[in-house]
């Protein structure tokens, strides 16, 4: 018998574990945060109606893997879905970058996976999140994920290898006070 979180074997609901599902709706209170440090977003590129974060936003029908994402200056949104395509839209987020937006992508922090490999590695910075993330399903939440997640940046600029760093539940300090060159900078070097 399963209480909503825990199924028959007892374990955390069996569809977490599995590509049952490829949506998993990054939950409001984290989104408003990215946009705070990244945005203003102008596009949500992979969405549904009814989880979609941003006016302007692809759904599967509109097919945003065949579309141009933005121009330079204007930040993408991205959490794909995480199913066997995933490869596909983050290596199309570092594509658009180079074309001229910057991309922020919420992911699963898979670094064996060769998508993550081919394409994050190449990203500008990499922020490994503390803790589970809760997604959000269209009946509510699911619940902390079974999978850690990572904030991955693309942007035209690639300096190098990516930087890494934690992300701790309190984003904007966190991000204020860890060097990162996130927010903007006034010419005296204090964060704007």
């Amino acid at each position: 018998m399963s209480d909503g979180h825990h199924g028959r074997s007892g374990r955390l609901n069996d569809g977490l574990f599995t590509s049952a599902s490829e949506e998993w709706a990054t939950p409001p209170a984290f989104f408003e945060l990215l946009d705070q440090l990244f945005g203003p977003f102008a596009l949500d590129a992979a969405a549904t109606d009814e989880n979609a974060k941003c006016a302007r936003y692809f759904t599967k029908a509109q097919d945003g893997l065949g579309r141009s994402w933005g121009a330079r200056g204007t930040t993408v949104f991205l959490n794909p879905p995480y199913g066997r395509d995933i490869g596909m839209w983050v290596q199309k987020a570092r594509e658009e970058s180079y074309l001229g937006p910057t991309v922020v992508c919420l992911l699963p922090a898979r670094m064996d996976a060769k998508w993550w490999q081919d394409n994050v590695m190449r990203a500008v910075e990499v922020f490994c999140v503390s803790g589970r993330l809760s997604f959000v399903s269209s009946g509510g939440s699911l619940g902390p994920a079974p999978f850690p997640s990572a904030v991955v940046v693309f942007r035209r600029e690639r300096p190098g290898p990516p930087a890494f760093s934690a992300m701790g539940r309190n984003l904007i300090e966190h991000v204020r006070f860890s060097g990162l060159h996130v927010l903007q900078e006034s010419g005296d070097g204090s964060a704007a």
